[in-house]
């Protein structure tokens, strides 16, 4: 990195947090803390929304998967338009004649105490554990890459997050929030347009297109039901419908959100927003990934993209080995850059089908000796990470772009750490100073409660960095994210159902089904019997399920 990057990275990181502590310095009340005093307008909150699902992993991972595996993650969000008119419909109206805090009081006025707080618990226990990755996230990556110290990392993005987040409360969570976004879709924007710049003369988006078609990265709807697949059209629209009713319906960090609205309007225009442009923005950003491998099909890539593998293995004994792997590799790339050009000036359409075969022969070469590769890393080191999907594009962007877009890159993706991780901690903070602590401390004094939730804020800060700072990488960051939710999403989802829906269910049905629920549910996902997607739908349908047996036994004994 140059100086250019430096300053443009620190400039970036600094005004977001002086310029969000600055503006919300002053909260008077419980309301102005948790809730930014109800003043959001609903691009506020759609923004807000955005940013809060939107965290580095997102810009890390995202494109890293596109590379590999194509566009057809994008099937995972099918489901959220369908969610968010749900929520619209029946979530925020009743939150707001409540006038709650956090989502988990209802459950009390509906069921009991010990069901709020076994929700609660369960929502800081999944939440908490997702803060640390997303502080975890981009630091493994920019420690790998740029070399820098790992726990380093972990503590500067951490404490960035919690100087402006305790100080101003929800409301600087919002307002910081504008600032990240625009910093990200500016930085993904122009790194766009400088992958189709670097393409070769006469390589338009057009025949970028095709070429990625032609390499099956353009596969983006699947409708079989293979269980084996992770990404389908109905594991998104089924799957993907009831983690995303779960997440903005139930989990206190995007419910914080929209419970900041002005009214019940501008909080559903808001999350209609999201609904609208989460999808394309999604497919933008796999979009980038794609562009990158078309890049890469005219330009030198490594066999594996995390270069503290690559590293492992040059200094061990299979050193000449990897060697070779290098030199077979280069020989491919070289004939597979001629093969993609002759196909663009071909316009027999005979010949281009059998250049097309070629050139998919030769990428299989290809991946084939990324599989050796992988064989001889974990053989150089047992415990290196061989999966390189998160390091694609942050080796996209320190390889390739220009010296001071660099710096704005490596600002997208801390900010998208510190966007997401700040609402995190604001709902952290806001469940367990309203649903456990005030609940059970009695104290007249609002500032007494500003000041617990300001505490509890550095507290999970300080939790989330702990976590971060002893964490491993886990096949595709994205994908852990999502699966932590999947694991716990589904039972909260059901419970809530149950209390918006089936109203001769009691307390203690929906508490102990809840409990089995979860221990189910953790057994599932230990055995791998499904793709996480569907364990949001089967955990909501068993803790219905087991809510209503019980519920029936125990009046059939009455």
């Amino acid at each position: 990195m140059q100086v250019i990057d430096w300053i443009v990275l620190i400039g970036t990181l600094l005004f977001i947090v002086l310029y969000g502590t600055y503006k919300t310095r002053n909260n008077k009340n419980v309301t102005d803390y948790l809730k930014g005093g109800n003043s959001s307008n609903w691009w506020t909150i759609g923004i807000s929304v955005m940013a809060t699902q939107a965290s580095a992993i997102t810009f890390l991972s995202t494109p890293g998967q596109a590379y590999h595996d194509g566009m057809g993650f994008v099937q995972f969000y099918f489901g959220l338009p369908i969610a968010m008119v749900i929520i619209c419909i029946v979530f925020i109206p009743l939150y707001d004649k409540l006038k709650v805090f956090t989502a988990y009081e209802y459950l009390e006025s509906r069921f009991d105490l010990k069901t709020r707080s076994l929700t609660a618990i369960l929502f800081l226990i999944q939440r908490g554990l997702a803060a640390g990755i997303t502080i975890f996230a981009p630091s493994i990556i920019l420690s790998a890459v740029l070399g820098w110290d790992l726990v380093t990392l972990n503590v500067i993005i951490g404490s960035l997050v919690i100087i402006y987040t305790v100080s101003g409360g929800t409301k600087a969570v919002s307002i910081t929030q504008k600032q990240q976004m625009a910093v990200i879709f500016a930085g993904m924007v122009i790194t766009f347009l400088i992958i189709l710049n670097y393409l070769p003369q006469g390589i338009s988006f057009t025949k970028a297109l095709e070429l990625a078609g032609a390499n099956g990265k353009l596969d983006i709807l699947d409708f079989s039901f293979n269980l084996d697949n992770r990404y389908t059209f109905w594991s998104g629209i089924i799957g993907g419908t009831f983690l995303a009713l779960s997440y903005f319906g139930t989990d206190q960090s995007q419910v914080q959100r929209y419970l900041s609205g002005k009214s019940v309007k501008e909080s559903q225009m808001g999350l209609i927003m999201n609904g609208l442009l989460k999808v394309p923005m999604q497919f933008f950003i796999l979009l980038v990934g794609v562009m990158v491998f078309v890049f890469y099909q005219f330009n030198e890539s490594p066999l594996n993209f995390n270069p503290t593998a690559i590293e492992d293995v040059r200094n061990s004994e299979f050193a000449s080995e990897f060697h070779q792997l290098e030199i077979d590799k280069k020989e491919i790339e070289l004939t597979i850059k001629d093969k993609q050009l002759l196909y663009f000036n071909l316009e027999n359409k005979v010949d281009k089908k059998n250049i097309s075969n070629e050139i998919t022969h030769l990428n299989t070469l290809e991946n084939g000796l990324r599989a050796q590769t992988k064989e001889l890393i974990l053989k150089a080191n047992p415990d290196a990470e061989t999966n390189d999907k998160d390091y694609v594009f942050i080796h996209f962007i320190l390889t390739n772009l220009p010296r001071g877009l660099i710096g704005l890159l490596l600002a997208v993706i801390i900010s998208a750490a510190m966007s997401s991780t700040a609402s995190e901690l604001n709902a952290l903070a806001s469940t367990t100073a309203i649903d456990l602590y005030k609940r059970n401390v009695r104290v007249r004094d609002e500032k007494h409660y500003v000041k617990a939730s300001k505490w509890f804020t550095l507290l999970w800060g300080l939790i989330a960095i702990s976590i971060a700072c002893v964490a491993h990488l886990f096949d595709n960051l994205i994908q852990l994210v999502n699966i932590i939710g999947s694991i716990f999403y589904g039972n909260v989802l059901g419970v809530f159902l149950l209390a918006f829906f089936i109203k001769y269910v009691k307390s203690n049905a929906v508490f102990w089904a809840a409990i089995i629920t979860q221990l189910i549910i953790i057994y599932l996902w230990y055995i791998d019997l499904m793709p996480y997607l569907w364990l949001n739908l089967v955990g909501c349908s068993i803790v219905i399920f087991i809510a209503v047996v019980f519920q029936l036994i125990i009046s059939n004994r009455k």
